[in-house]
């Protein structure tokens, strides 16, 4: 499946977006709205399951927004219940496409009942466990690793579905936020690094788990607290939340550019707002890396609080000097060579009353694979700009990540090959700086910079410097980067 569009095909995706309910009427309806608010987490498909005492499990998956599919009054009908979770998704990196069967939630019926669970992360060894499960006699209905966690729980031996997650769970290596649903039960998982985000909310009488503090906001409910790194929660409408930690206690290290990126600007994270870190990102990239210019402009929408903020802290004045299309949704015509070719126009379009003659500072969160970048560039000469030079809200991404985020191969990442003077003359710019990574970390609240020894973040994409070993990459040949 082609992205929504060609701005967005330069881009870091998260993969994934989870929110449950339980203890709610019509808790379905609730989830439909809770992942809406995570559709920026996975716009390519979407899918429920509920939960009635009367008429069990329902489910639906279907391709496309949220908006889309999960509105239909007779549509949301079918699926009653107090008890549902939800899932939206991008397709894993080198994907040849999506198909409906890879759409979570995943439902699994086992001899002590029914249960069904959606996953936001990436497990490193699902080629290893594949083999293993299909060299002992399971069928596998998608090419999803999380299916794998299905079948380990099927051949558990333990009594009740909780527990044979956890013996699952102890199986898998990468990382891992997941909801699940028994026919009673609400259950929330982070992998002990705490890489991918869950929060616990709290609405009248009822329960919530989701991927973002924002998904709670829309309905209505309260942050009552994150779940910890390496947390188990398992929630029955009547009985509360009971909480266990089933891994090995590890340093947290939370993915760094949730910060940066992937959040809502209005989310919170690690009880501080997306948005005035973001605000800071800018601040300490301009005391990094100023520059004599007349505006700072943002690559709207994830450039503009550290835009904001550059601009803050430098006095310069901040400017929309491009605008976004807000109703762009997927090409809207064939996309012909020609319609591709225009790329970014059909999302972008310059300001040009403001930047015509003007030495413009454009801050934008990453640069991937450059491509967009040289594009937006190309736009603002065009339109008159004395002086363009980048300003990006984050390091140099030179390694994917094998945690959930699709990225592209290593040698397609600018930063792999080149160096930031190299990448400023590919980019034809007047300037290029990046923050530096313990610019970043000052930013999101570790005064003292990043702990090399120990780092607070996972900033695999950065650094090269992977928490957890991605052995099925290394078994194909991926290279770590050498010991320094």
């Amino acid at each position: 499946m082609p992205p929504a569009h060609p701005f967005d095909d330069d881009k870091l995706k998260e993969e994934c977006g989870i929110f449950g309910v339980i203890g709610l009427t019509d808790a379905a309806n609730f989830v439909a709205l809770g992942l809406h608010a995570l559709q920026h987490r996975g716009q390519e498909a979407g899918g429920i399951v509920s939960h009635d005492p009367e008429l069990g499990f329902n489910s639906v998956r279907r391709f496309g927004y949220v908006r889309d599919n999960f509105t239909s009054q007779s549509l949301m009908e079918t699926l009653p219940g107090p008890l549902a979770i939800g899932h939206v998704r991008y397709s894993t990196a080198g994907s040849k496409g999506a198909a409906i069967r890879d759409v979570q939630p995943f439902f699994g019926e086992f001899a002590i009942g029914g249960a069904a669970i959606a996953h936001n992360g990436n497990i490193t060894n699902a080629i290893a466990l594949r083999k293993e499960l299909i060299e002992r006699g399971s069928i596998f209905q998608s090419g999803s690793d999380t299916e794998c966690i299905i079948h380990l729980m099927a051949r558990s031996l333990q009594k009740r579905i909780p527990e044979r997650m956890e013996d699952a769970l102890r199986r898998v290596e990468g990382a891992f936020s997941v909801v699940a649903m028994t026919r009673s039960k609400l259950i929330g998982v982070r992998d002990p690094l705490g890489v991918r985000p869950l929060v616990l909310g709290q609405l009248g009488e009822g329960w919530v788990l989701s991927s973002e503090t924002c998904a709670l906001d829309i309905i209505g409910a309260r942050l009552v607290r994150e779940i910890e790194p390496g947390e188990m929660v398992v929630i029955t409408a009547g009985g509360g939340v009971e909480s266990h930690f089933p891994f090995r206690r590890q340093p947290s290290r939370f993915c760094i550019f949730e910060h940066v990126y992937f959040s809502r600007p209005d989310s919170i994270i690690g009880g501080r707002s997306v948005y005035e870190t973001r605000h800071q990102i800018g601040v300490e990239l301009a005391r990094e890396a100023p520059v004599d210019a007349d505006l700072v402009c943002p690559v709207p929408d994830s450039g503009t609080p550290a835009a904001i903020g550059y601009s803050h802290e430098s006095g310069i004045p901040f400017a929309m000097g491009i605008i976004r299309n807000q109703y762009m949704g997927r090409t809207f015509i064939e996309p012909t060579e020609q319609i591709r070719n225009m790329g970014v126009r059909l999302k972008l379009n310059v300001n040009r009353a403001l930047i015509e003659g003007k030495r413009v500072i454009l801050v934008d969160d990453s640069v991937v694979r450059g491509t967009t970048s040289r594009k937006i560039k190309e736009m603002i000469l065009d339109a008159g700009a004395a002086e363009v030079h980048f300003r990006i809200a984050s390091p140099p991404t030179a390694w994917p990540c094998f945690y959930g985020v699709d990225t592209p191969q290593r040698e397609k990442l600018l930063a792999a090959t080149m160096s930031e003077d190299e990448m400023r003359d590919h980019l034809q710019v007047d300037s290029l700086k990046f923050i530096s990574l313990d610019g970043l970390y000052r930013a999101v609240g570790e005064a003292g910079g990043r702990n090399a020894k120990c780092p607070q973040y996972c900033d695999a994409c950065f650094s090269g410097e992977y928490p957890v070993a991605p052995s099925d990459m290394i078994e194909k040949g991926f290279a770590l980067k050498a010991a320094e």
